[in-house]
């Protein structure tokens, strides 16, 4: 069987170490957790877990099952299973002298980003999308030199009105 990459949506009880116990059950599995973000859900008192990780199906089905043990856990959607929509957010900060900035702004504009603050010597630029304009959005800034870099990973929901 060869590995995959799947998208999982976790809804659990919003308490104090559940985090800790669901990454703790991908650690114990030997999955590698790519991304996880955590929210508050629709629900009061109950948080969404979005976790990417990669992995065989079998597996990727003893880890459901497994997660289904743990006391908090609600439910557990394998999302990449279904029509999805993912998105992730970055902000980048670029070197760039102010006769760099047309060119900068160029790829910013291109990619639908937005520049959220101008420093003497630098941008920063907020990107939302998928995790590939992501990293070609980085790939294209490389160049002027990046000197900080944060994206939340991906967070995730199924497309219309499934639930």
């Amino acid at each position: 069987m060869s590995a995959t990459k799947h998208t999982i949506s976790v809804l659990v009880n919003n308490q104090p170490g559940v985090l800790q116990r669901v990454s703790g059950l991908f650690g114990r599995r030997g999955f590698n957790i790519e991304s996880i973000t955590v929210g508050e859900s629709e629900e009061s008192g109950l948080s969404r877990m979005v976790i990417v990780t990669t992995g065989d199906e079998r597996t990727l089905e003893q880890v459901q099952k497994q997660l289904y043990k743990l006391i908090d856990v609600i439910k557990v959607v394998d999302l990449s299973s279904h029509p999805m929509v993912a998105r992730e957010l970055a902000l980048i900060k670029v070197s760039a002298e102010p006769s760099m900035r047309p060119e900068i702004l160029g790829i910013v504009e291109t990619f639908r980003a937005a520049v959220v603050d101008i420093g003497p010597s630098s941008l920063i630029v907020q990107a939302v999308g998928d995790t590939h304009k992501i990293d070609a959005m980085a790939e294209l800034l490389k160049p002027y030199g990046i000197r900080e870099f944060s994206r939340t990973g991906v967070t995730a929901m199924i497309r219309g009105a499934v639930k």
